[in-house]
């Protein structure tokens, strides 16, 4: 048997009792049937369904954004900051037990996207793009030179990560936030008015498209591929109807506007927003946002809204609502073999946790499921793995002793789970009946 190995990077409402409303990776192919490791025997302190368990693989790694898992098990993941000048970390298990116990760093630069493909190791900075060619274990033949296939983007400290993900026909697609909340005059201003025709848009707050083979790419070689999404740090490509999936941080204070929204409604909304993603389309932001109680589009009171004013038809609507300020952060379609069936080709979303709800306590923190059928979600969402925060109740993201960020599928099928605030790798596996 091969030594595992890793690689760390990062429809309306369900669930209606919650708050009273309610790896990205290549996918590789299942392996044959093996023993599992042992959990943890509490496994790794995580709430889980009936039949799963889990383990920490890794730990203490630094701020562990998104992840890939390699066919042979191995690990890379990506930190948001480089440690001891390394930005991202191959982990490797010598001795089978589910736990890593080698590691190796390399790409001196901070960032979250990482992704593996065709041969190579796709990884971003807050500006450039990268990759590594791999060798037939899928290791990193040459550290120090990846070939830089995109330069120049926007990082200026709000919504600076740049995501990546691969299509299957050598695309590779950028998320570029926006570095204002609403794209106000005057941002986080009470009262302040939203730009005329949000000029940031021409470079940021929507998705580009790249080829994944040329190098030196800048904005001109581009294709603006969606705009009008505030900030996406999860997203994957659903190969069943072989489109671009995303999750959008939705927009913040709207109590900036007291004579509409009271402190609660700003807590409560926008929804976080799943959305299917074509070529040309726009998802409305700064100008609208998405309310989960009224299941409508509503005009942005930086826009002439005033809580009641729908926005236009136009705009994209989610094809899943969250509720508000959860930080969606990963996004994984799952392939594998080891879970139930009702778990095939479903959607698991990471939530990195919110710091915006009061009077609300503070949430997220947990992975969420989505179950999908023919590439559309086909009922309502679940949490799947809670207990990352490690206490009762967050009153402030520090609170939280870990914060879920980044999704992989590893080659047997086990769930893997980034965790940037202590650097925790989760390997969530299947041991119930089938």
């Amino acid at each position: 048997m091969k030594k595992p190995v890793i690689f760390l990077l990062l429809t309306g409402i369900s669930s209606t009792a919650f708050f009273g409303f309610c790896a990205n990776h290549e996918q590789p192919k299942t392996a044959p049937a093996q023993t599992l490791p042992a959990p943890d025997q509490d496994n790794a302190g995580l709430k889980l369904p009936a039949g799963f368990s889990a383990l920490k693989a890794a730990d203490k790694l630094g701020k562990a954004r998104h992840l890939a898992v390699t066919p042979q098990g191995d690990i890379y993941v990506k930190l948001a900051r480089p440690v001891n000048n390394n930005g991202i970390i191959w982990l490797h298990d010598t001795d089978n037990d589910g736990r890593m116990d080698e590691q190796k760093g390399f790409g001196n630069y901070g960032g979250t996207g990482i992704y593996l493909k065709d041969g190579y190791l796709y990884a971003s900075s807050n500006e450039e793009v990268f990759r590594y060619k791999l060798d037939n274990t899928n290791k990193v033949t040459d550290t120090d030179n990846p070939e830089k296939l995109v330069t120049g983007l926007i990082s200026r400290r709000q919504h600076e990560t740049k995501s990546i993900v691969l299509d299957n026909d050598n695309n590779i697609y950028v998320n570029i936030g926006a570095y204002k909340n609403s794209c106000q005059v005057q941002d986080r201003t009470q009262g302040s008015p939203g730009i005329p025709g949000c000029p940031l848009l021409d470079s940021a707050g929507g998705i580009w498209q790249f080829k994944a083979n040329k190098q030196n790419q800048t904005y001109s070689d581009g294709v603006h591929y969606a705009t009008g999404l505030r900030n996406v740090v999860g997203l994957d490509w659903n190969t069943q109807n072989n489109t671009l999936f995303v999750m959008q941080h939705g927009r913040d204070q709207l109590d900036m506007f007291p004579q509409y929204y009271d402190a609660k409604a700003s807590a409560d909304l926008p929804a976080e927003c799943m959305y299917m993603i074509k070529k040309g389309d726009d998802a409305g932001w700064p100008y609208t946002y998405y309310d989960p109680f009224k299941k409508k589009i509503m005009q942005a009171p930086e826009y002439g809204g005033d809580g009641k004013k729908e926005g236009s038809n136009k705009y994209l609507k989610p094809v899943v609502a969250f509720p508000a300020h959860l930080a969606p952060n990963g996004l994984l379609f799952y392939t594998g073999s080891m879970f139930p069936e009702k778990y095939k080709h479903g959607a698991f979303i990471a939530f990195h946790g919110s710091w915006n709800r009061a009077p609300e306590p503070q949430a997220g923190y947990f992975v969420a499921f989505v179950p999908f059928k023919d590439g559309k979600p086909s009922g309502e969402w679940e949490i799947f793995a809670d207990g990352f925060s490690g206490v009762s109740e967050v009153k402030s993201p520090r609170d939280a002793q870990h914060r879920p960020c980044g999704l992989a599928q590893g080659p047997d099928g086990s769930l893997y789970v980034t965790d940037d605030a202590k650097g925790t790798v989760y390997r969530i596996m299947y041991q119930g009946g089938k």
